[in-house]
């Protein structure tokens, strides 16, 4: 007759340690998809206005998502950091008008290792004419391993990242080359 418990209590066991190492996913980090150092070749003295659409808001059962908002933070700060324009101007009255539109982020469902790859189509247009100067896809990837966290769902949210912070440093030294 113990067998029964013991196979309840199991079971019990289990699903405790399952819920213990996936948990609720967490949106990701603004400051984490800032990347710490950009290559800029050119250091332009425009203004440039950041609009970034194609996010999604992260739900407590799904997976880590990058938000509009949040990658538009980043992009800011990136930005602002790299000198890549003079300024970053809110709204509208920059001189150009950067747009990013993240079209795919493929995540993983498990695995010890977890790479994320993000797809991103960026625009940079004037913002007087509306003449676009650049447009390019721009994709990247991350991957986060058990020993940069043993909880999945953080594993997965730090790839997430890593992939946003790669595709913003890629954007990024692109936009350094041109000539505006």
């Amino acid at each position: 007759m113990r067998t029964p418990n013991l196979n309840r209590n199991l079971g019990v066991s289990l699903l405790a340690a399952a819920a213990l190492l996936t948990g609720c996913a967490t949106p990701t980090s603004q400051e984490a998809m800032v990347p710490t150092a950009i290559s800029t070749l050119k250091k332009h003295p425009q203004t440039v206005t950041v609009e970034v659409s194609g996010g999604q808001e992260t739900s407590a059962i799904g997976k880590a998502q990058v938000s509009n908002d949040a990658l538009a933070k980043a992009l800011t700060q990136a930005i602002e950091g790299s000198k890549a324009f003079s300024k970053v101007v809110k709204g509208s009255g920059g001189d150009y008008l950067l747009t990013v539109n993240i079209f795919s982020i493929d995540q993983p469902n498990f695995g010890l290792s977890f790479t994320v790859k993000m797809e991103a189509g960026w625009t940079l247009k004037r913002a007087n004419s509306g003449a676009v100067v650049w447009q390019e896809s721009v994709k990247s990837e991350h991957t986060a391993t058990t020993s940069d966290a043993f909880v999945g769902v953080t594993r997965l949210k730090m790839a997430t990242e890593g992939a946003a912070k790669n595709n913003v440093a890629q954007g990024l030294e692109k936009i350094s080359k041109l000539t505006l």
